[in-house]
């Protein structure tokens, strides 16, 4: 039943649109104050209506561009309706017998004023939809679901070198010295105390001339892929219309894609810089594992932490990465650096390898990345069977959710409800598992390590940085974990055998860019960020 306080409203708007468009041509102005009641109420079906069902209609913001009525039907599905607006100006402009544009200024009762642009045009039925739309809402203040707390600079360079001029954003993991680490997690926020001292990976870049712009959000203390914590939002990922930004280092990532930071600092278990590089189109290095000193930073799994970059650009992450690859600062003095100089001479490529199989990739992508590597590889690559990647990831999976476990355990069952979503879900699922079984992954992990090493050598292999493009944000729960788990199988590589990895943006699908990972020798980092930079 229609809802008896909508039509005096509705006809009052029309009237007031009439004040402000009296040429508008007959109908449109009814069709436009329509769309409006049905976006202040989230009226998908009437909203579905006013819109052109045809493959070509376009809306357009912030976060990209839409083609076609069925992908603009599932943005809106999960946006979760619009601001309650006004409507301050509007302008009718008639371009055709049956095709007008309208423009309206909006003014959000939060604040600001946006603009709003649409093409209508008249069907064959007499009714007015929209052909093309486009949204820019107010510029945002600060982005909650980007950005933890940030600044101008939150904190300035402690010295001078080959940052100078560099931006950082600091994932909410590393401690930065007055501030707490909140980890992605409210509840741990609101107990957490303020660092008395920069972690050992914000001292080097702050020392080497970079500055802090702000801390940024992460995915519940770091333990997924996707990048959607239900606390803060999920931030758009710039590149993607509708695309996950890919996780845990969410947050670093869009921010450097944006341009609100030269510099990414992260962490990748997983694939926590490796995934999100893949899904936005950045440069990402997962260091060797213990190469960079990770004092002062909060861990998930320690046998699998390690401290990565993000950047728009192959030479900045070159450098980054020497300066937290400096042996003064390392971890474990059993990690030798190479240099490019040292392992891949000038004139010289090292053995690449490539998977003789690789059946977690989604549809399409296992053409499109043949279709790179092959004119590129095809003569100095040989091919090698991996082992079981299902049996690699569980075993991987397993022994990351004991040692998650026993660092974050106590806490999460004292705090129950503080954690959702996906990310809850997991550590819940790792309060159950023994210690028998961990020793039983610690087994097979160690096997898988031999062999991989055994088959790998000093070569490069070239895999995928995920198992596709970015999933979008309307993807079911089941299909975004479907897509995690085949990721997983990919990601878990680098894991295992605590080597390098550089995901390089040089592959781009339908469904938006792949990162194409080198995953070189343990100590390589310098030497294989330059051979990435060099495929390009």
């Amino acid at each position: 039943m229609a809802d008896p306080l909508i039509e005096p409203a509705l006809v009052e708007l029309v009237e007031t649109l009439r004040g402000m468009a009296p040429d508008a041509p007959a109908g449109l102005l009814e069709a436009f104050a329509g769309y409006e009641f049905a976006l202040g109420s989230d009226d998908l079906a009437a909203m579905d209506e006013l819109f052109d069902d045809s493959p070509d209609t376009l809306r357009g913001d912030p976060g990209g561009l839409l083609i076609g009525h069925a992908a603009i039907h599932d943005f809106r599905a999960v946006r979760g309706g619009a601001p309650a607006r006004e409507l301050t100006e509007v302008r009718v402009l008639p371009m055709a017998p049956d095709a007008a544009c309208i423009v309206a200024v909006t003014a959000p009762r939060r604040g600001g004023r946006g603009l709003q642009t649409q093409v209508w045009r008249r069907g064959a039925d007499g009714a007015w939809r929209v052909r093309v739309a486009h949204v820019a809402p107010p510029p945002p203040t600060f982005d909650r679901s980007v950005w933890r707390v940030v600044g101008d600079p939150l904190a300035g360079p402690t010295g001078s070198g080959v940052l100078d001029g560099e931006t950082v954003a600091v994932k909410d993991l590393f401690a930065l010295a007055g501030h707490p680490i909140g980890a992605g997690v409210p509840a741990y926020l609101t107990e957490a105390v303020a660092e008395p001292a920069d972690s050992a990976a914000v001292a080097r870049l702050r020392a080497a001339g970079a500055a802090v712009a702000g801390i940024t959000r992460t995915d519940q203390f770091a333990y997924s892929l996707a990048g959607d914590n239900p606390h803060y939002g999920t931030p758009v990922n710039p590149v993607v219309p509708g695309g996950l930004p890919g996780g845990s280092s969410s947050g670093s990532a869009v921010a450097v894609t944006l341009g609100a930071a030269s510099i990414g600092l992260a962490t990748d278990t997983g694939g926590s810089v490796r995934v999100p590089a893949s899904y936005q189109g950045l440069w990402g290095w997962r260091s060797t594992h213990g190469s960079v000193c990770s004092e002062g930073l909060l861990p998930l799994a320690a046998d699998f932490d390690t401290v990565g970059l993000l950047t728009r650009d192959p030479g900045l992450l070159g450098r980054a990465a020497a300066v937290l690859l400096d042996s003064a600062d390392r971890t474990n003095g059993t990690v030798p650096l190479v240099t490019s100089d040292d392992r891949w001479t000038e004139g010289t490529v090292p053995a690449f390898h490539l998977a003789e199989s690789l059946p977690t990739l989604e549809a399409g992508v296992a053409d499109a990345f043949e279709a790179f590597v092959d004119p590129r590889f095809a003569d100095a690559a040989s091919g090698i069977q991996l082992p079981d990647l299902a049996v690699a990831a569980e075993a991987f999976r397993v022994h990351q959710a004991f040692q998650a476990w026993q660092r974050h355990g106590a806490w999460v069952e004292a705090h129950p409800g503080a954690l959702r979503g996906a990310a809850g879900e997991r550590f819940v699922a790792a309060s159950a598992i023994t210690p028998s079984q961990d020793e039983d992954a610690r087994a097979t992990l160690a096997e898988l390590r031999a062999d991989l090493d055994a088959a790998l050598g000093d070569g490069v292999l070239v895999v995928p940085s995920a198992a596709g493009p970015a999933p979008r944000v309307w993807a079911s729960a089941a299909q975004v974990d479907a897509h995690r788990q085949a990721t997983f199988r990919l990601t878990c590589i680098a894991g295992i055998t605590g080597r390098p990895a550089v995901s390089a943006p040089l592959l781009m699908t339908p469904g938006g860019p792949l990162g194409v990972c080198l995953v070189g020798p343990r100590g390589s980092d310098e030497a294989l960020i330059a051979l990435a930079a060099s495929l390009a």
